[in-house]
């Protein structure tokens, strides 16, 4: 008997609307804003989602469930989502479906190399291109005879979340960041930056990675946190 209606739910057969249901989704990612749209995403398919933000709770949620799919992202805060791909691929109990995503396309080629069975760029906004690419993943048994495209098809997250994501990063700028930390909040703005098309967080993304490449010499973090701040709280009186 399921301890849950939650569980109860999840062990009915997948239908047209919900063809994702049953599956456990594991998502591995730091970014809420991303986080939340994949949430919301799982949602409408009838997936349960279960989040991790770094590789370390990954492996944590790993030793306690298995998940059907996983979506991972490539950058993360202790590390590359590369070589938790390389270890769920070459696992003798294999997931269903590995999907790599990033908003650093040039990645593509790595992730697949690397083991992945898709690589799906920021951001992943669309509920019929997220269930396309899960289903061709999974066992045909376990997948609807017809899917129905969503009336409303692309997902648009909370501002708060995107909110939260910018205050990590003013704390993160206001750290005294080494060179490893700035290529990671490059790359994390870089996937805000495209998931919300804000031609802030872009010009914040300029400035780092033109500071990175020796061009700007009048980098300074605390500035930037200070305007990073700013700018997320504007947002919230919106």
């Amino acid at each position: 008997m399921p301890d849950t209606l939650e569980d109860l739910i999840m062990l009915q057969p997948p239908t047209a609307d919900r063809p994702l249901l049953g599956s456990v989704i594991l998502v591995v990612e730091d970014s809420r804003h991303a986080c939340e749209a994949m949430r919301l995403i799982c949602q409408r398919s009838g997936a349960r989602i279960r989040r991790a933000e770094s590789l370390a709770s990954a492996e944590r949620h790993l030793r306690t469930y298995r998940p059907r799919i996983a979506v991972v992202d490539l950058g993360l805060p202790d590390g590359s989502g590369l070589h938790l791909i390389e270890k769920l691929s070459r696992s003798d109990a294999r997931i269903d479906g590995i999907i790599a995503t990033s908003g650093n396309e040039t990645l593509h080629e790595s992730a697949l190399q690397a083991g992945a069975d898709i690589f799906m760029p920021k951001p992943i906004a669309s509920i019929s291109a997220f269930q396309q690419a899960a289903l061709s993943l999974l066992p045909k048994d376990i997948q609807p005879e017809t899917v129905a495209r969503p009336g409303n098809d692309n997902v648009v997250p909370d501002l708060v979340a995107l909110k939260d994501d910018l205050t990590l990063a003013a704390e993160l700028m206001k750290s005294e960041p080494d060179p490893e930390t700035l290529d990671y909040l490059t790359n994390f703005l870089m996937g805000l930056a495209k998931s919300t098309g804000n031609p802030f967080i872009a010009e914040v993304v300029a400035d780092i990675s033109a500071y990175r490449n020796g061009v700007a010499g009048d980098f300074c973090p605390l500035r930037l946190a200070e305007a990073i701040e700013r700018h997320a709280a504007q947002m919230a009186t919106v």
